[in-house]
């Protein structure tokens, strides 16, 4: 009896740690916000010789005209890099790039180069938005060891603006604001060695349940968002769609996919979608999860602040999103056109995500890095089982001055081994611009609408 009882009571202590909530800040730790921080949290002075700025409030909408069909114009049309970093210079700036750009110097030491500009600390979100991630501070919790968030259905954005741990920090990317529902029309390829390529186009769609009219608030409570896209180009992947429900907790509701297969006609759930699962359209050479550079849920990883450092990282990239740039002038051999990319020194959140014992995943280990004035990721590390860098993930950012949201004018996943790359959300050659701010409809995003989309 006696040890039935202490298996009891050890089994009862195991789950409530596993349930432990960890405390948000203080209130005068969230002061911070918008004083001493920016209103997300990040250093509001710049650095100590003057390299990176002070923040003052990011872009206006008015930076830069857009053009007849929404495209971002570019504020930083009349600069030029203050230098160049190519494989014979590269020693003197390692201490400012990440192990994966040093990796794509070695593996390919006569094309790939890093143009560094002036650093712009273009950031700049609605004001609602600020004053979200200040009441996000002070009120959301970190339960089940990390894996989940407590008192956050009512915020929903940057749970951890003053962030403790690493996972708290990956939180803030996955749920940050993203201008509010969005549709958009894009491309993805996966070149070959010699650089020839196949463009797989498609529409995809982006929606948050209190933005969704026909949203049911009971049964959304733990969804974040909405996904849905559909494929329109080759003809042999045309009316492939897919539809995602992405949850908070994804603990206490997994990820919800399904699958409409225009060959087959049949809409299937499709589980595969999450964690190392074949990214769509990739041809292999990503994960679902790469989708973002990462997404999903945190359940699989150990994670580890290291802390903050400033870095080359791709920013304010509107010259690389610009119409005038057809897919051939971006897409070569190895990696993208570097003379189109924008780089800029600033500061980074470093968090290593190391696969817990027992769990599975082609990547043993990430290491990340995520820009601090808006929480998105820059630059990701990912190591193979045998702790060999495999692939190099790179998020060619911009802020939406318009819309005031930051994004991706593309993401770049290389694999170093293969020597192959998927470079997706590409939308230059689009015929609109991505549109942001949409009101939805719940009607479009239910199994049931999948096989109406993917209909040829």
């Amino acid at each position: 009896m006696k040890t039935i009882t202490m298996l009891r009571t050890s089994a009862l202590a195991l789950s409530l740690l596993a349930t432990s909530v960890i405390a948000a800040v203080s209130p005068q730790e969230a002061a911070q916000l918008g004083t001493t921080l920016t209103p997300l949290g990040a250093q509001k002075e710049g650095n100590a010789d003057g390299s990176i700025p002070a923040w003052t409030g990011g872009l206006k909408p008015d930076a830069a005209p857009l053009d007849a069909n929404g495209f971002l114009g570019n504020p930083f049309a009349s600069e030029k890099p203050l230098f160049v970093i190519t494989a014979a210079t590269v020693d003197k700036y390692k201490d400012k790039l990440t192990p994966g750009q040093l990796a794509m110097f070695q593996r390919y030491p006569d094309s790939y180069k890093i143009p560094v500009y002036k650093s712009q600390r273009t950031a700049a979100l609605p004001s609602d938005i600020y004053d979200i991630a200040k009441k996000s501070a002070v009120t959301t919790q970190l339960i089940n060891d990390g894996t989940g968030l407590a008192n956050f259905t009512d915020t929903r954005y940057y749970p951890f603006p003053i962030p403790k741990s690493g996972v708290e920090v990956y939180w803030n990317h996955t749920n940050r604001y993203r201008g509010g529902n969005m549709v958009r029309q894009a491309a993805q390829a996966a070149p070959q060695t010699n650089g020839s390529y196949a463009i797989v186009e498609y529409n995809d769609s982006l929606a948050f349940p209190q933005k969704t009219d026909g949203a049911d608030p009971a049964q959304t409570q733990n969804v974040l968002y909405f996904y849905k896209q559909e494929i329109t180009a080759p003809s042999r992947l045309a009316g492939n769609v897919v539809l995602v429900y992405e949850t908070i907790d994804q603990l206490k509701d997994p990820r919800m996919a399904w699958v409409y297969n225009a060959g087959q006609r049949r809409v299937r759930r499709a589980p595969q979608i999450s964690y190392d699962g074949p990214g769509s359209g990739s041809d292999g050479m990503r994960t679902a999860d790469n989708t973002d550079l990462m997404n999903g849920s945190p359940d699989r990883y150990d994670w580890k602040l290291v802390g903050k450092q400033e870095l080359y990282i791709p920013y304010n990239n509107y010259e690389l999103q610009s119409p005038k740039h057809k897919y051939d002038e971006i897409i070569k051999p190895g990696h993208i056109n570097q003379d189109l990319t924008r780089y800029e020194l600033h500061r980074v959140w470093h968090v290593v995500a190391t696969l817990r014992p027992g769990e599975r995943h082609v990547y043993a280990k990430r290491d990340m890095y995520f820009d601090e004035d808006t929480w998105q990721l820059a630059e990701v590390d990912h190591y193979d089982g045998r702790g060999q860098l495999w692939r190099v993930g790179e998020g060619y950012a911009l802020n939406d001055y318009h819309s005031r949201s930051p994004y991706y004018a593309m993401m770049g996943i290389y694999d170093l081994i293969a020597g192959r790359y998927n470079v997706l959300a590409m939308t230059n050659e689009s015929k609109l611009a991505t549109s942001f701010g949409a009101q939805a409809k719940m009607s479009d995003f239910t199994p049931a609408a999948l096989r109406a989309d993917g209909i040829r």
